[in-house]
């Protein structure tokens, strides 16, 4: 089995690919209550339960995890956030190896984007491409909405961590048959 991580302080998407390559499971992990998550520990440790709760259920053969943004762009994230999502992603990163043995392998997000024909049209966001890409591309992928028709912000993280995961059973694949 393939599992894909969207790593955030903030909402974590995880999905789990069986041999085939089909959705053996879709999560979030929100880490927003910062009464139950004061410390990025506290968050590396509650993903580090679910992993050891999903290797009781699956034999992952590979991970993927998006690549953390590498460059400071204006208008987006401080270099402060960045930092941060980085000693995250390392943390989770470790978590994974340590908790199942496999080093992770790491994908950039618009190079997942281009191994899913994923489009991103100029003044859209990719988060939305990606949700759209999703919803019109695979079959059983729930997406809940806010009181307001919104998606809620988990569905975003969701998509992603399965764009991650098709792309790196996309890799994986590849890799076997060479």
């Amino acid at each position: 089995m393939i599992l894909g991580l969207d790593i955030s302080t903030s909402i974590t998407g995880a999905t789990v690919l069986d041999k085939d390559g089909k959705v053996f499971c879709n999560y979030a992990f929100d880490f927003r209550n910062k009464r139950y998550f004061p410390t990025m520990f506290h968050k590396a440790n509650h993903i580090k339960g679910m992993l050891l709760d999903m290797q009781a259920e699956c034999y992952f053969q590979k991970i993927y995890i998006e690549q953390s943004l590498q460059a400071f762009r204006p208008g987006l994230s401080s270099a402060k956030t960045l930092l941060t999502l980085s000693k995250f992603n390392g943390i989770v990163s470790w978590v994974c190896w340590d908790t199942l043995g496999i080093t992770p392998e790491y994908l950039a997000a618009p190079t997942a984007r281009k191994m899913c024909d994923i489009k991103v049209p100029r003044g859209t966001k990719a988060k939305q491409a990606v949700l759209k890409h999703v919803i019109d591309n695979e079959d059983g992928f729930v997406v809940e909405y806010t009181r307001n028709g919104n998606p809620k912000p988990e569905t975003y993280d969701r998509a992603d961590s399965l764009v991650v995961a098709r792309a790196g059973y996309s890799l994986w694949k590849k890799n076997s048959k060479s």
